[in-house]
């Protein structure tokens, strides 16, 4: 720690405060809705085929405990079992919602913390978008990328378009208020239309993504067509429904 010396020859001791830097981000987190059942054998049996079939969507991806379906029929004891069973299989378990006091209690001993309920269909906003009584309205500042997205980054465009120059590892994520554009193979999961934009579309040059959203409305892999996987492709949304569509 510095000092400084008076002129009656003392040391004060001085401290620098570094500034803290607080700034927002999107997060993508998968929600494992606890069904009041028992988590046996044959629970855990088909969690294990469910990673299986998903590894590159479920593995470390941020996942929360949804507990409004156990209607406390989850104790204390079972859920620490179930959380440490979940981390055993690498899913990244922060969070509970929907828990009674004890459950929260024993999510709280767990390491685990309360998150505010969310929808199923993540980051869609139904509101309009809002504009300046000035008439200029929201900046549509387009950012763009050169380098490779890889795997565990997550490259965020707030204000407007995302257009990605170079492929996109397994496991990154792309979010964009507007449109995203990506010029290479995108093997991750792209999100549009992010605040609600209904009109946003995503377009890729080679399709093998983990997963596909506009608008908070989203695909996995497995739910995508054989006839378009490697192929060019625009993802848009139509009559409520996410269509993927080949391009040329």
């Amino acid at each position: 720690m510095p000092q400084d010396v008076t002129p009656e020859g003392r040391a004060e001791s001085r401290t620098l405060v570094r500034p803290i830097q607080i700034r927002g981000r999107f997060l993508t987190a998968v929600a494992l809705k606890v069904e009041s059942g028992p988590q046996d054998a044959a629970f855990y049996a088909a969690l294990d085929d469910l990673l299986r079939q998903r590894p590159h969507f479920l593995v470390d991806a941020p996942l929360v405990l949804d507990l409004e379906e156990a209607d406390g029929a989850i104790g204390a004891d079972a859920l620490k079992q179930l959380v440490a069973a979940l981390k055993q299989r690498k899913f990244a378990a922060f969070g509970v919602q929907n828990a009674s006091p004890d459950q929260l209690a024993a999510a709280t001993e767990a390491g685990l913390i309360a998150v505010p309920p969310g929808r199923d269909t993540p980051l869609r906003d139904d509101r309009p978008e809002r504009r300046r009584s000035s008439g200029r309205g929201i900046s549509t500042a387009t950012r763009v990328v050169t380098t490779p997205v890889r795997s565990g980054q997550t490259v965020v465009a707030d204000h407007g378009d995302l257009v990605v120059i170079a492929p996109v590892a397994s496991g990154a994520e792309l979010i964009a208020r507007g449109n995203i554009h990506v010029y290479g193979t995108l093997r991750g999961r792209a999100m549009a239309g992010a605040h609600g934009d209904r009109n946003a579309r995503i377009f890729c040059q080679n399709l093998d993504a983990e997963l596909l959203a506009v608008a908070g409305l989203y695909r996995t892999s497995e739910n995508l067509e054989h006839e378009v996987r490697k192929r060019s492709v625009q993802v848009f949304l139509q009559d409520e429904r996410l269509c993927v569509e080949t391009l040329g």
